[in-house]
């Protein structure tokens, strides 16, 4: 008798248990929570740079959005070339030290050691994007085996600057811009 009454008694608590603890109280899956999240704060805006002594030539520049950044990226007929990327007051000229009018909030300033292929032909020298970050690309010029490459950002927002290798026997710089710190 002792032992059914302890069995109702549990049976009784579980089920209040189950009562008072609705479901939508529960925790979210950390899966769910890893899915929405940007590791992009983490990137920085300071100054990046990267010393690779090549022979490269600039193929292409193109733009793109993802989820928590934009990107740009430089494609280049070679092994990865030398860089520098930074957030300059003004974007400049390549060669003629000329100033660009841009309608970002800042302004980041990509040099790469490479000259622009034979034929190369950016269009416009001022694209307008539009983005959530980039506003504006900027075609600064190509001289003295140099190119430059301006953006136009909404801020100043952590970025992060990368080589990948390919297609072929080429590669790729790749600069991606946090939507938010």
């Amino acid at each position: 008798m002792l032992h059914g009454k302890i069995g109702i008694a549990l049976g009784a608590v579980a089920a209040a248990l189950l009562v008072v603890t609705p479901a939508s109280a529960a925790a979210p899956a950390p899966a769910a929570q890893a899915s929405t999240s940007c590791p992009t704060v983490y990137w920085g805006s300071l100054a990046k740079t990267g010393s690779l002594s090549t022979h490269s030539t600039v193929q292409d520049l193109r733009t793109g959005r993802h989820l928590c950044f934009d990107r740009l990226v430089i494609d280049l007929a070679g092994p990865a070339a030398s860089y520098s990327a930074r957030y300059v007051s003004e974007l400049t000229g390549i060669g003629s030290g000329l100033p660009v009018a841009t309608t970002g909030g800042a302004n980041l300033e990509i040099l790469v050691q490479a000259p622009t292929a034979p034929g190369f032909n950016p269009g416009a020298k001022v694209k307008n994007l539009g983005y959530t970050t980039f506003r504006q690309l900027v075609w600064l010029g190509s001289f003295e085996g140099q190119t430059k490459v301006g953006i136009s950002t909404r801020a100043r927002l952590p970025m992060r600057v990368f080589t990948l290798a390919g297609p072929g026997d080429g590669s790729r710089l790749v600069i991606d811009v946090a939507h938010h710190w």
